[in-house]
Parts: structure tokens; C-alpha cells; sequence
């Protein structure tokens, strides 16, 4: 049961993984595509080392999982935050993809 819980996730984290780096080359400026990126972080990669701390048990390798996923978790949004950031202040701005409303006549 375990097993198959693990492998599950591990599967879902690879599907994330997936889809993010499908958004990392089809979506249209340097802002979508960081939130591509970011969803591989934190999903994915959250995901797959859940899959890995099932399948570990309570064991030293489960304690580096941990801190693994600890660092990822907050160094991921604070790396984005900080990278958008810099984009906006150095120029770049976002394209506007949704066209606005045209009134009804």
C-alpha cells in the first residue's frame, strides 16, 4: 500500500515536472515562463520527495528529504520573487495576452 502511495506521488511530481517545462517553452514572455519554472520547483519537486520519503521510512535519508524540501520550499518563491523583480525594475514588462472588453453597441 505504501508502495503504491509512493509511486503514485512520485508520478504526479514527474507530471508536474512535465507541465512546467512544457509552460517553460510555450508560454509567451519572461514572466509566464517563471511561474512555469516555478510550479517544476515547488510541485514537482515536492511531490517527487514525498514519493522518495515513503519509500525511505524513517530513516537518516528521510531527515535529508526533509531539510531538501525545506530549502526548496522557501528559497524557491523567494529566488522567483526576487528574479521578477529585478526583470520589472530593469525594464522588461510583461505582454499583455488578454485583450481587453469591447463594449456591446
Amino acid at each position: 500500500m505504501l508502495d503504491g502511495l509512493s509511486w503514485i506521488t512520485i508520478i504526479s511530481g514527474s507530471l508536474f515536472c512535465i507541465i512546467g517545462a512544457f509552460g517553460v517553452v510555450t508560454l509567451p514572455d519572461f514572466f509566464c515562463r517563471m511561474h512555469g519554472a516555478s510550479v517544476i520547483d515547488t510541485m514537482g519537486l515536492g511531490l517527487i520527495l514525498l514519493g522518495l520519503g515513503f519509500q525511505t521510512g524513517l530513516t537518516l535519508a528521510l531527515g535529508k528529504l526533509v531539510m531538501i524540501f525545506v530549502f526548496i520550499f522557501f528559497t524557491s518563491p523567494t529566488g522567483t520573487h526576487a528574479l521578477a523583480r529585478a526583470a520589472l525594475y530593469s525594464g522588461l514588462d510583461p505582454v499583455a495576452t488578454i485583450k481587453p472588453r469591447t463594449r456591446m453597441q
